[in-house]
């Protein structure tokens, strides 16, 4: 059956007073495939769920001890995103729309069969991670941006990819800061065979050492100060998907010795926990460092950086990829509704963006929000980004004819509009500032920009 597909291998906790009613539920859910820890009360459920790794709890509503719904109760104050399904008689339908009310995903009535069983498991689990993965994604925002471009590096980029996104491998992601490597792990995840489930992603260098394994292993309770409830981490909310680990030679040495376990061993254990969670999911490291660099300086375990770098992809630099400069520029300007002049496009691909494309990305969203117009032009860009243009356009107008260099009026006229321009560019457009530092007035500059249709 098909919803059993998802709950293969599951660890179900089945709690009831009654032995025969326990090897019934144990034989039950072995045979649908999943496997079964058993409990006689709700205190010895409590103590299984701190010791081991509990993917759903079925509970009988009437114990000794503690009842149905007070173990209810006591597993959401520790663990709120356990699923938990109550077993109830057919006289106590009040008594299980309470249990929905506190936090149980269903209810099943005595007495039931094997696939009523399996059916509210199902649903139960489905819930669960509906719910986990809204609260993930109200945190992260997750980017639709592709991988764009058509040059000759970035062809054989998208190749390799393609290449290895359906199989299982680690893959290592090298390249300057501002490349794309996070696009690179995302199209790898779009293209892989899990591309349905979550892509999680990690930047090991936002997050304050302290807090990290926090972050990437998830909590328990008490675990330090501060922890009042469990925490579920990136490795457990990617199980089935993918974790994209950003920057993993700024992981502190002593969790890199947890993350190579986690890798070999597919399990993982919560900071003050002991219980042994089980996981499936895809490891994508990168990292704008030198990996072999990195081992050298103490900063990168070897035997971590091996086990990444099962297939090694370089994000090229924009000066790498010079040729998509343009497609780019366009693309970013199209995000903000804006188009862009061909005096800006040239200006864009003249200049040597150390920060790559993330510094283009900003550069078009600052001049999309200063243009006066739906059109970017050079004024609209950094000085520092426009002033070649510029210059080389003063340049140009001064060679066209040689006779003009000898004439005052046409001289002075030009020399006027080249400062007038600059002004613009140094002030990204703002005329009050421009005609300050030509020191003439507002209105002047206007009848000037008239004159020499700067308009």
């Amino acid at each position: 059956m098909d919803h059993l597909k998802q709950t293969l291998l599951k660890r179900i906790l089945a709690v009831d007073d009654e032995p025969n009613m326990r090897r019934l539920l144990e034989i039950s859910l072995r045979q649908a495939g999943f496997i079964p820890v058993v409990a006689s009360d709700g205190r010895e459920a409590l103590n299984i769920i701190k010791t081991q790794q509990i993917d759903l709890v079925i509970s009988d509503l009437h114990m000794p001890i503690m009842n149905g719904l007070e173990l209810l109760k006591a597993i959401r104050l520790e663990y709120e995103h356990l699923p938990f399904i109550m077993v109830t008689a057919q006289g106590e339908i009040k008594t299980a729309v309470e249990a929905m009310k506190l936090g149980a995903e269903d209810y099943i009535l005595r007495p039931f069969d094997l696939e009523t069983m399996e059916v509210a498991i199902a649903k139960a689990l489905s819930i669960q991670r509906m719910a986990v993965e809204n609260a993930y994604l109200k945190e992260e925002k997750q980017s639709v941006e592709l991988l764009i471009g058509n040059s000759v590096v970035m062809q054989q980029l998208k190749q390799q990819i393609a290449q290895v996104a359906p199989t299982n491998a680690t893959v290592l992601i090298t390249g300057e800061t501002g490349t794309g490597k996070e696009l690179i792990a995302k199209s790898l995840h779009q293209q892989s065979l899990v591309h349905k489930n979550l892509f999680v992603a990690v930047n090991c260098a936002a997050i304050p050492a302290e807090m990290l394994e926090s972050e990437l292993f998830g909590h328990e309770k008490g675990a330090f100060t501060g922890a009042i409830k469990e925490r579920i981490g990136k490795f457990e909310l990617a199980d089935g998907g993918t974790l994209f680990l950003d920057e993993i030679t700024e992981m502190p040495i002593h969790l890199q010795a947890k993350l190579l376990r986690a890798l070999q061993e597919g399990v993982i254990e919560k900071l003050g926990g002991n219980r042994q969670i089980k996981l499936n999911l895809r490891v994508i490291a990168a990292s704008n460092r030198n990996p072999l660099e990195a081992i050298k300086q103490g900063r990168l375990r070897e035997d971590l950086y091996y086990r990444l770098n099962v297939f090694a992809l370089h994000a090229p630099a924009l000066k790498e990829r010079s040729s998509d400069i343009d497609i780019l520029a366009q693309c970013f300007a199209k995000q903000h509704l804006v188009t862009i002049e061909a005096d800006a496009i040239e200006a864009l691909n003249q200049y040597a963006w150390p920060g790559n494309v993330r510094e283009l990305q900003n550069v078009l969203a600052r001049a999309s929000i200063i243009c006066q117009s739906k059109t970017i032009t050079l004024s609209d860009l950094p000085s520092d980004i426009s002033m070649h243009v510029v210059s080389q356009n003063i340049s140009a107008r001064n060679d066209v004819n040689s006779e003009s260099k000898f004439s005052i009026p046409n001289s002075t006229a030009a020399i006027e509009r080249d400062l007038i321009i600059k002004a613009l560019v140094e002030t990204h457009g703002n005329k009050s500032k421009a005609a300050k530092l030509l020191e003439i007035s507002e209105r002047s500059l206007w009848n000037k920009l008239s004159l020499y249709k700067l308009t």
